[in-house]
């Protein structure tokens, strides 16, 4: 029976010599043309790929979570929270590798969505096998976000990619746009691989493991409408009355989120443009280089010029296209990612205040006799501490995600600069091997004409 319960599983080999982040080989999509570089998408698009089980998924709005009861999942003191999240010096030894890959398109008379592998291989005892295999589509992932934050409010959970596509290709998906997305989920699924917390999430096992028909039974063991709905409308009153005395280091960190958006936001969008910018000049260099070789076939005179310059054109346009894949792989997916990480972290600071929103309205009501004055000082005491582990969770991920940040900014701004460096190292010594060229014939044709 165990064994029927079991997801499907790939013939275990032990576990990959490399880290969680590096690509399969041969794990790209099976489209033609999606192994290349990712396309930034620039034209217009529509929303796709909707929950039809929409009961059974947890809203966008997963900030106006209800945090009036205890979740069992969520310590319920400062010393138990403490101990529960490590984030000291993360384990040497890796012990899950997930890898997304192979999508496959599904069409039915109601929709076209795409399906993605996940291969996971651990050494983990909770694990019931070293390696499995399992399909997932995007809502699945949107599920495993929404549980995620509700068992964990102010951890800060990895973003996924946009539910959209461009506009027109409903029937079929952009090649590019599948391979974009498979890499974010992969991404998605590591990050939280790697977070000292959250790799330990049941629901995060459940998704890794379960068979489709496991997972979707998982999913409706949730609560109903009318719950989430009551759950919502709390949510919403804690947040209409506001935190009256939000702790200094949170307004720091609140601070610093709003500038960080705004710069990050705006760094996204200049890339992008130069991206679109590079690709048309791209486009007319491709063009630029045989208009000097059909013009070489009138000028008997300026047969070998007109063939090196188009030689010269034809080895920078070839420069130009492998420094714009570095861009699109490297600078722009790291860049939009922290684009989506400033909006989670605006949902974390919310999801913060409203539990402390929770504390200060029962503080307010027991001070003026507003509610049973027997009960409430036993909730206020429990709100504490619940407030208190939401802050101490949060302070203790903020600086892990810092961290993160930096180094990832680092990096990306770093493989810019090589990228841009070995570019126009390339176009130059081009440019100047067809100088010296010139001047060599210059001095041949020179020597032959004197007497």
């Amino acid at each position: 029976m165990e064994g029927e319960r079991r997801a499907s599983q790939a013939p275990s080999s032990g576990l990959p010599a490399g880290g969680a982040d590096g690509e399969s080989p041969g794990g790209g999509a099976p489209f033609p043309g999606s192994s290349g570089s990712s396309a930034v998408l620039q034209a217009e698009v529509l929303d796709l790929d909707e929950d039809e089980d929409d009961l059974e998924v947890f809203s966008k709005d997963a900030s106006l979570m209800d945090m009036n009861s205890f979740s069992p999942m969520m310590p319920t003191s400062p010393l138990s929270m403490i101990n529960q999240i490590k984030f000291e010096d993360e384990s040497d030894l890796k012990d899950l590798f997930i890898t997304v890959d192979e999508p496959e398109s599904h069409v039915t008379t109601i929709e076209t969505f795409i399906t993605y592998r996940i291969i996971t291989k651990t050494s983990r005892g909770e694990f019931d096998s070293s390696e499995f295999e399992v399909r997932r589509r995007y809502q699945d992932f949107l599920w495993l976000k929404g549980k995620l934050e509700e068992a964990h409010p102010t951890l800060i959970i990895p973003p996924l990619p946009e539910k959209f596509i461009v506009k027109g290709m409903v029937e079929r998906f952009n090649d590019d746009f599948i391979e974009t997305r498979r890499k974010a989920l992969h991404k998605f699924l590591n990050r939280i691989a790697d977070h000292p917390t959250l790799t330990f999430n049941e629901d995060f096992k459940i998704f890794l493991t379960a068979q489709a028909w496991e997972l979707s039974s998982h999913k409706k063991q949730g609560p109903g409408l009318l719950s989430r709905m009551g759950q919502t409308v709390r949510a919403v009153a804690s947040s209409m009355r506001g935190v009256k005395n939000r702790p200094e280091e949170f307004m720091e960190m609140n601070n610093f989120i709003e500038l960080f958006s705004q710069k990050i936001n705006l760094i996204d969008k200049i890339s992008q443009r130069i991206y679109k910018e590079e690709r048309e000049y791209f486009d007319e260099m491709k063009e630029y280089g045989p208009i000097h070789i059909l013009w070489s076939a009138s000028e008997e005179d300026l047969v070998d010029t007109l063939k090196d310059v188009a030689s010269c054109i034809d080895r920078c346009c070839k420069a130009t296209e492998k420094r714009m894949s570095g861009l699109s792989e490297a600078l722009l997916p790291v860049v939009h990612e922290y684009v989506l990480y400033s909006e989670m972290l605006m949902g974390v600071m919310k999801r913060r205040d409203q539990i402390q929103a929770e504390l200060d309205s029962k503080v307010e009501a027991l001070t003026y006799k507003k509610a049973d004055t027997d009960l409430l000082p036993e909730e206020i005491g429990k709100l504490e501490d619940k407030v208190e582990c939401a802050n101490n969770a949060l302070k203790a991920d903020w600086e892990r995600w810092k961290q993160n940040m930096q180094n990832d900014i680092k990096l990306a701004f770093t493989d810019m600069a090589e990228e841009n460096i070995h570019y126009y190292e390339q176009c130059l010594a081009t440019w100047e091997s067809f100088l010296t060229s010139q001047t060599n014939l210059h001095l041949e044709e020179a020597s032959e004409d004197k007497p």
